[in-house]
């Protein structure tokens, strides 16, 4: 249900794995956006309110079973084997609702129907009970869209320059600092960013997503960060009112754990597809938007790219055109391959693999002085 009639995008050949630490090239590509878009067919631009509303149906209606199993069985499985019982609940659920978060995430970009003000209110529902500011993230994602591998614009995973790199990065150069970055960013990467605007463009003054006066929003979207912050108001008196009926280790178990695990998820997703020494970034001296927009890298994540609606392999063909549903960006992404050549990336290094190697290697970004072009940044990792 929901998942028929997805097109495989072929995997890289051996020969092209070797080459995935291969600078893309950063000139200005010899086509544009209107022929990149000439190349997909006309059909994955539809937005069926049918089989949109199918994908949620199906993940709530996976995300319920896991609830009942869980809240009915674990309980009465013998002790050694219960520890090991909700683990494999949290992993399941956690990467279940990372699919529901997907399909909100689709809401705000208006990719979900033909009607903005039905995108919204299912974006706002799904996105409220994960406890995401809905509104709030849409609008700052979509500023992030509009200036993706942008040093001074863009929105998140923003690199820092080597000149302004912290006083203790150097101690946490090595293996266990590299550790304990991934496990912080992972855990904490989330919140911070919601709160404090941690890893995201520089302001004026305090950043923060649940601020409707905070320098993030415009006034004619202030009103809707209200909104976003009622919902989760809402959200948050359901969880305490729960917590008080069913006790705060139930409600951890059941819900807060995979939450953590959706936080965790989304963090890493957005993290690997900016974050690559293959990857440029620009200053306002040379970026463009169709050059920030190729700047990103398709992973592969094996079977939860399915999972996560192909948020996680269709991404370039995602930042190039956000309002297509995520049901046709695979069969999208193979149609562009040949008109992008090298300037479309991607990666099918295993996802562990690629975590240490980019927690190593992508520590900073800085311009090579051999090119002539000085507006061009690149991962670099010598402090």
């Amino acid at each position: 249900m929901g998942a028929g009639g997805r097109m495989s995008v072929p995997p890289a050949s051996k020969n092209s794995n070797r080459h995935v630490l291969r600078r893309m090239p950063h000139s200005k590509p010899p086509f544009t956006l209107g022929q990149i878009k000439k190349a997909i067919p006309p059909h994955c631009f539809n937005r069926s309110i049918l089989r949109s509303f199918s994908y949620v149906v199906y993940d709530l209606l996976i995300a319920s079973l896991l609830y009942y199993l869980a809240t009915t069985y674990i309980h009465r499985i013998p002790p050694p084997l219960c520890a090991l019982a909700w683990p494999l609940y949290w992993i399941c659920q956690g990467c279940v609702l990372t699919g529901v978060w997907v399909v909100a995430h689709e809401c705000g970009h208006h990719a979900f129907s033909d009607y903005q003000w039905l995108d919204d209110t299912v974006g706002l529902v799904l996105h409220s009970a994960l406890l995401v500011p809905y509104f709030s993230w849409k609008y700052s994602h979509r500023r992030h869209h509009s200036n993706t591998g942008s040093l001074d614009r863009d929105e998140v995973f923003v690199p820092k320059l080597k000149s302004r790199i912290r006083w203790y990065a150097k101690y946490l150069n090595n293996p266990p600092g590299r550790i304990l970055t991934v496990l912080l960013t992972l855990t904490l990467g989330w919140p911070l960013y919601l709160l404090f605007n941690v890893s995201g463009r520089d302001y004026d003054r305090f950043a923060c997503h649940y601020d409707p006066y905070g320098p993030i929003y415009s006034d004619r979207e202030r009103l809707q960060i209200f909104i976003s912050d009622a919902g989760l108001i809402a959200v948050t008196y359901g969880l305490y009112h729960l917590a008080t009926l069913k006790g705060l280790s139930w409600v951890l178990c059941v819900y807060g754990v995979p939450l953590l695990i959706v936080n965790s998820f989304l963090v890493l997703i957005t993290w690997l597809q900016h974050t690559h020494p293959a990857l440029p970034h620009y200053d306002s001296s040379e970026w463009d938007w169709l050059r920030g927009a190729l700047s990103t890298m398709d992973r592969d994540y094996g079977i939860l790219n399915r999972v996560f609606h192909n948020i996680t392999d269709t991404h370039v063909a995602h930042h190039l055109f956000s309002t297509m549903p995520h049901y046709h960006a695979m069969e999208a992404t193979k149609a562009i391959r040949p008109i992008l050549g090298e300037y479309y990336q991607s990666d099918g290094t295993p996802v562990l693999k690629a975590i240490w190697r980019e927690a190593n290697e992508c520590i900073y970004v800085e311009a090579d002085e051999s090119e002539q072009s000085k507006g061009v940044f690149w991962y670099k990792n010598k402090l």
